[in-house]
């Protein structure tokens, strides 16, 4: 299955972070990271996930660094953490979080099903060459955290798949360091 996992990383967080500002109402500008875990009916994403790892840590350590600097230009920085979760760090301009909108594609539509508390409930819908579509619930800790989880059913190489997730969200600091914001 050709399947950019990237991707789907992006999605779900993008769907995560547009939760949390739809919810909060604001959103600290800055570094934020995201764990995410996953798991796919057919476990190719998982086996793709492997895969691309298994890929980066063979580069020779100058492609390698290359590669990290062409994500972070593009305001992705992609890793691994303990466990098998992914880690992803992506730089929010002070512009995205006074807009309180972090959706950048335009074939990703989002609505709240549900709002009480510090909890809301979503459903998406991202349309183009791989469609996917799910619902998530997150708890929100202000305007700096997160947890929440979601499933999304996509389509991949005529396939349709199921994929679980668990996020934890959270503001790393004011500054972005050497990582780009999302362009």
């Amino acid at each position: 299955m050709k399947m950019p996992v990237s991707r789907y990383l992006l999605v779900g967080a993008v769907v995560c972070m547009h939760a949390t500002v739809a919810y909060s109402q604001s959103m600290k500008p800055g570094l934020w990271e995201w764990q995410s875990t996953m798991k796919s009916q057919s476990g190719e994403m998982e086996a793709a996930m492997a895969e691309m790892q298994k890929q980066m840590a063979n580069m020779p350590p100058e492609q390698r660094r290359q590669m990290e600097q062409m994500m972070a230009q593009s305001g992705l920085q992609i890793g691994a953490s303990k466990g098998g979760a992914q880690v992803m760090r992506i730089c929010v301009t002070p512009e995205e979080a006074t807009k309180m909108d972090m959706q950048t594609d335009p074939d990703c539509k989002q609505e709240i099903l549900q709002r009480g508390g510090n909890t809301m409930k979503i459903r998406f819908s991202c349309g183009g060459e791989m469609p996917s579509s799910g619902e998530g619930t997150f708890t929100f800790r202000g305007d700096t955290g997160f947890s929440g989880k979601f499933w999304m059913q996509f389509r991949s190489d005529g396939k349709t798949d199921r994929m679980d997730m668990t996020q934890e969200g959270k503001w790393l600091g004011a500054n972005c360091g050497n990582l780009k914001p999302r362009k």
